[in-house]
């Protein structure tokens, strides 16, 4: 009986969490037009990613650090390889999205937590942020779902990719017109060109 009833109420939990990632999906397209929502998912592949991996190893080499390093190695080898996972790693669309930030390098806003649960980094949340990602995985190479946190609340993502989670974080600054963190003001305006 107590099973049943945790079920339901873990089934309606997670209806809802869909529902409202639904509706940021269906807003943004009201706000912005179908051809303008599957823009940056389009152009990724094809115009960014490539750019950014180039731009990455222009970088002199003192600047370099091992971790770029790695992400630049990341990316590449996805690219080559047809495959967009690394056995280690970050999968290759998220890794050119965290090279991006050391190109535009974005303020320190707190870091992983290791072995957190989503509800003690909801928790543990004492000021109120603009909206980000959270992955939730054993490893980089095994990330499982990714959540955007809004408001001490955690709105699961439609998407399992980096690349989709990335893309549903940006509509929801303009569903919830919340403003971009200052520090990553010049990210998310090079995605909307």
């Amino acid at each position: 009986m107590l099973v049943n009833k945790l079920t339901h109420v873990l089934c309606t939990a997670y209806y809802i969490l869909r529902t409202n990632l639904i509706k940021i999906e269906q807003d943004f397209v009201l706000l912005f037009g179908e051809g303008t929502s599957a823009k940056f998912l389009e152009r990724w592949p094809t115009t960014f990613k490539q750019k950014i991996i180039m731009l990455s190893k222009t970088l002199s080499k003192a600047t370099q650090g091992a971790e770029l390093q790695e992400l630049i190695q990341m990316a590449e080898s996805a690219v080559d390889e047809g495959a967009d996972t690394n056995a280690d790693g970050w999968d290759g669309d998220l890794s050119s999205i965290l090279l991006l930030l050391h190109l535009i390098p974005p303020s320190s806003q707190g870091r992983k937590r290791p072995g957190t649960s989503i509800q003690e980094h909801l928790d543990a949340i004492d000021q109120s942020r603009q909206p980000y990602l959270l992955a939730v995985g054993t490893r980089k190479s095994s990330i499982h779902a990714y959540f955007i946190i809004l408001d001490k609340r955690a709105l699961l993502c439609k998407s399992t990719s980096a690349l989709g989670a990335f893309d549903e974080l940006f509509k929801t600054h303009f569903v919830f017109g919340t403003a971009y963190n200052t520090m990553l003001r010049n990210m998310y305006t090079l995605c909307t060109t």
